[in-house]
């Protein structure tokens, strides 16, 4: 589905992201890790085409950089860390806007299919109660609820998400999570995902890319990458012990 090679970007001659390549197939969730700084952003921004790169990003085969803006919104969704509106638009109309790529002008009317899709995102992310309120009136979580409803309704083949669960309350993590891995399963979806929660990695992630410095230390299945070895060259620390540390925390009564 989707091809990255030898991927680089700089920046004020500084070198962000230095000769990425991975590959994504259908059904796959891939999960881009590393310490602060390792490029992990810089790389979803690059293949969504918000930055300058050198090297090839290719979607079922064809040249991203190529592809027609409605061709691109149909194909690829992106959901950044942060939004900023200043207007009034309902989490209804905000949601609406993802069926654009859709419609033959600015002006064309919602047929059944927009209807169906932008209630339906609507619903599995919890935003009922707020479809008629207007998003400048929202908590952070609830605005990133409604921008994660709008890529739902845009119904992309593949799904970027920058840290997706940021501002969300934990409620509302393990919700969409558990939706986006539904989402792929038994679909020809895929996701990529930018987390700092090496445990959500582990939990959904069917293939991680773990970075340092901009360089690939490790690429493929989670089981492969995330070991004890990769993530103390990475991390400068064991944490594997760190973990199982903050686990046992809980079982003490």
């Amino acid at each position: 589905m989707l091809e990255v090679e030898n991927l680089t970007v700089n920046i004020n001659s500084i070198t962000i992201v230095d000769d990425v390549s991975f590959s994504l197939e259908q059904r796959q969730w891939l999960m881009i890790v590393g310490p602060n700084g390792a490029g992990k952003s810089t790389i979803v921004n690059a293949i969504s085409q918000g930055i300058p790169y050198s090297g090839s990003v290719s979607y079922c085969g064809s040249d991203v950089a190529r592809l027609k803006p409605s061709r691109l919104a149909k194909s690829i969704g992106v959901l950044t860390q942060k939004h900023h509106v200043g207007y009034s638009f309902t989490v209804e109309e905000v949601v609406k806007l993802g069926r654009y790529a859709y419609s033959s002008g600015i002006f064309s009317t919602t047929d059944d299919e927009d209807i169906e899709k932008i209630n339906k995102a609507i619903e599995i992310t919890g935003l009922e109660p707020f479809r008629k309120q207007s998003v400048l009136t929202l908590s952070g979580g609830e605005l990133q609820r409604t921008f994660l409803a709008q890529i739902f309704a845009q119904d992309p083949k593949l799904l970027i998400l920058d840290e997706p669960t940021n501002h969300l309350d934990l409620v509302y993590q393990k919700q969409m999570f558990e939706l986006i891995r539904e989402w792929v399963k038994n679909t020809n979806r895929a996701v990529i995902s930018v987390v700092h929660d090496l445990s959500l990695a582990k939990a959904y992630g069917t293939d991680a890319l773990l970075l340092n410095k901009g360089k690939v230390i490790s690429f493929g299945s989670i089981s492969e990458v995330l070991t004890e070895e990769h993530l103390r060259l990475v991390y400068s620390m064991d944490v594997y012990s760190w973990m199982q540390d903050m686990f046992s925390q809980w079982m003490n009564k």
